[in-house]
């Protein structure tokens, strides 16, 4: 049986994820102090303390809920859960976590690539934003917003997509939405227009923050959001990764590969159980089971 890892991006975050990891398993301690020593900032503090506030802010977000991924990964790990040829994925900030999980990337380097990655997003064009279509597919979605000036930015199941683009084409798209059946349309709190041609701006700076970071080779296989395909070779994500911040995620057809790919297992690290849920949606003959306490860490190793 092979298993996907999961690995959540910037909305999972929460006020006391990890907190019981860290208090429970040094490793998972020792996992924040070296994400912590390489930022110079007390990330086990702001995961477990807060304030939601300051957790929220895009630079903040993105390192604590890449080292409470990396966290969980490793208690797991330590406590015997196999990895025997894992797939990796991770939605859009998660894929940082999944090529740390995969090899390519060391915890510091990564935390500080993906801290430079907030600050870039955090301070990207404010005029645009974000809202999650409940009730249509993409194409439906894709179709709706034709001519409105927002796009498909996440294709997360079916049924739930996430449209990005400019705040002053909300009203035009979420009626066209609504007229092609869509059940709600709830905007996101976000600070810009991710994962949209908006974020274009962002990419060269990204590049070059990416292209000082070293990879190494992948152990595993990662599925890139960019493309749904598996990647064997870590010199192929320095494009993928800088392209990803402006591209749709392609969540569905990623996760509909990894089970092409033999994956029939899921486990999702780090806060929450978004993508746990979503991978019900999206295959529901796998098992599923998420690491992010001592309790589900536990159900984890007993779900096989």
């Amino acid at each position: 049986m092979r298993t996907a890892w999961l690995f959540p991006g910037q909305g999972s975050q929460i006020v006391g994820m990890g907190k019981a990891l860290a208090e429970r398993f040094p490793l998972a301690a020792q996992t924040y102090d070296e994400a912590s020593d390489a930022l110079g900032m007390d990330l086990r503090a702001l995961c477990r303390e807060g304030p939601q506030p300051e957790l929220d802010r895009t630079a903040n977000a993105q390192p604590a809920i890449l080292v409470t991924s990396i966290a969980a990964l490793r208690v797991a790990l330590e406590a015997g859960l196999p990895a025997d040829d894992p797939l990796c994925l991770g939605h859009s900030l998660g894929e940082f976590s999944a090529l740390v999980a995969a090899g390519a990337l060391t915890l510091a380097d990564a935390a500080r690539l993906v801290r430079r990655r907030g600050e870039l997003m955090q301070a990207a064009d404010p005029s645009g934003g974000m809202a999650a279509v409940i009730g249509l597919d993409a194409d439906a979605v894709e179709r709706a917003i034709a001519d409105t000036g927002l796009v498909v930015a996440n294709d997360n199941a079916p049924g739930q997509v996430v449209v990005s683009g400019p705040l002053a084409a909300f009203d035009v798209a979420i009626a066209a939405l609504k007229a092609a059946g869509a059940k709600r349309v709830l905007p996101l709190r976000v600070s810009a227009a991710f994962h949209s041609p908006a974020m274009r701006p962002v990419a060269p700076e990204l590049r070059r923050a990416i292209a000082a970071t070293p990879f190494s080779a992948l152990r595993y296989t990662v599925i890139a959001n960019v493309d749904a395909e598996p990647h064997e070779h870590a010199s192929e994500f320095p494009e993928l990764l800088e392209k990803q911040v402006w591209s749709p995620v392609r969540w569905v057809a990623s996760m509909r590969r990894a089970h092409g790919e033999g994956a029939t297992h899921v486990v999702e690290f780090g806060a929450g159980t978004v993508l746990t849920g979503l991978a019900k949606r999206i295959v529901p003959e796998a098992t599923t089971a998420s690491v992010g306490d001592p309790a589900s860490l536990e159900e984890a190793l007993r779900v096989r």
